[in-house]
């Protein structure tokens, strides 16, 4: 089945210097292995092809169901160096919200 992360998860982001901070958090508890299962750095940095050109960084939260991602080297230098119109990295949330993944579970929504 593929479904858009959206249908499962809400985000927030940020950014500190270039590196773009996106948090990701299930909607449901058990939704939250999915997100662990599916949500792998290389997929993430798949996904942000053109957009992060650093490494990716995964870190889970369990305790709030939430995997947070950094996005090395994605914002251009950063607030005061980018011309990039979202130097801060607002919009990644919006970005990653947006993922399809192929999953193998059956789930309910």
């Amino acid at each position: 089945m593929k479904i858009r992360l959206l249908q499962i998860a809400h985000a927030r982001s940020g950014d500190k210097g270039d590196t773009g901070n996106v948090g990701v958090i299930a909607r449901k508890e058990e939704y939250y292995p999915l997100l662990t299962k599916y949500l792998t750095e290389e997929r993430v940095k798949k996904h942000f092809n053109g957009i992060c050109l650093g490494k990716v960084e995964r870190f889970e939260l369990p305790n709030i169901g939430a995997l947070n991602f950094l996005l090395h080297n994605s914002l251009g230098g950063g607030g005061t160096k980018s011309l990039k119109n979202d130097a801060q990295g607002k919009t990644l949330s919006s970005v990653m919200l947006r993922m399809e993944i192929e999953i193998e579970e059956a789930i309910k929504f």
